[in-house]
């Protein structure tokens, strides 16, 4: 096998699956996951065969990748920007439920314009900002209500995403801020409908959020997308066990520099991504965690820096005859801080199956 190359242990990605859509089934909400960290055709055909209804997308291109291939209930959860509403609308036209997204009075008319202009009425959902994260409404803002008079029998419900879940690692935080998730969007929707407008869907989710929430009273839907394959920030969160990674970057030793304890690999940032998202956090993992050939960490060793195409892996605190240790040819992988970046670094994936058997699984990259 040709390096770098990623690696999915669909083992412990099945494993990861059955857990969040067990988690969406005892919390009674159906689960739609975000497939914009794999990409890939066969681990969305594990998460619907699961149970999931309907799957959330990060760009049109993937709403069309998936869509031919039978996939139709597909949520674009990326506020709507007027140039891209041709694209929509022939996916529509195509048989797509296609479900599109707006934070704004602007982006609300500029689709019912568009629509009014085509015959067509698209679905909206109002995106809710339930953290000061990123995007959204305010849900006691005035223009909530304006955005939803506006869109009419567009409006297909509320969504939120508490990102900035992403930032906490305590039971007690990731409770919290999953009950002010749902809390949040709730109070957005009752809003709404006390004005005697529809708003059937109530849509919330992250991943840390849907493993902590203790309730998810009035919410219909949960999405959350990096639970498939987990990562090192996750990890650190606190939701997933290192063992429980199912991505992982093989890399080949190419060289050392012995005095300085370095290892050199064939997997440098080209391979890994530039994501250093476990920097903030408790534990920083570098560009990611050593792993021998087999997926068993090795204690103390990461890959410390990286180039283009060069890896650099050293030893955190002790001082190692790498040259012996780790000979030139030797196979290690590497378990990555973001799994969604590191993905988007491959064109395909390398998925070791339950009898060690291997298939190449295809992974859709662009716009």
């Amino acid at each position: 096998m040709d390096t770098p190359a990623a690696l999915i242990d669909t083992l412990k990605m099945q494993r990861n699956i059955q857990r969040m859509q067990q988690r969406a089934d005892s919390l009674g909400v159906h689960l739609r996951p975000h497939v914009k960290t794999h990409k890939c055709a066969e681990v969305v055909a594990a998460q619907i065969a699961a149970g999931a209804r309907g799957i959330t997308v990060s760009t049109l291109k993937e709403a069309e990748y998936f869509f031919e291939r039978g996939i139709h209930d597909i949520l674009y959860a990326v506020a709507m920007a007027p140039h891209k509403l041709p694209q929509a609308l022939a996916l529509r036209r195509q048989g797509c439920a296609l479900t599109l997204i707006t934070d704004s009075l602007a982006g609300a008319q500029a689709m019912v314009d568009f629509g009014r202009q085509h015959g067509e009425t698209f679905a909206v959902m109002i995106e809710i900002d339930c953290d000061g994260h990123r995007c959204g409404v305010k849900p006691q803002s005035p223009e909530l209500l304006v955005i939803a008079q506006l869109l009419g029998a567009s409006l297909a419900g509320v969504l939120t995403h508490a990102g900035e879940s992403y930032g906490l690692d305590t039971p007690e935080a990731l409770q919290a801020i999953a009950e002010q998730e749902r809390a949040r969007c709730v109070e957005a929707a009752e809003r709404i409908r006390a004005t005697g407008l529809s708003c059937e869907q109530v849509s919330v989710g992250s991943t840390p959020t849907a493993l902590s929430a203790l309730s998810l009273h009035g919410v219909t839907e949960l999405r959350a997308g990096v639970y498939a394959f987990f990562d090192l920030v996750m990890h650190n969160i606190g939701v997933c066990r290192a063992d429980e990674l199912a991505l992982s970057v093989l890399t080949t030793v190419i060289g050392h520099q012995a005095e300085k304890g370095w290892v050199i690999t064939d997997a440098g940032w080209m391979a890994m991504s530039r994501d250093r998202g476990t920097q903030s956090q408790k534990r920083d993992f570098g560009y990611g965690q050593v792993c021998d050939e087999y997926g068993e960490p090795i204690d103390g060793l990461l890959l410390s820096s990286a180039n283009q195409e060069h890896g650099v892996a050293r030893f955190e605190h002790s001082h190692v005859d790498v040259v012996t240790h780790f000979p030139l040819g030797t196979r290690l992988r590497i378990l990555p801080n973001h799994a969604c970046a590191t993905g988007a670094q491959f064109g395909s994936y390398i998925a070791v199956l339950h009898d060690a058997d291997v298939q190449v699984w295809e992974r859709l990259r662009g716009w």
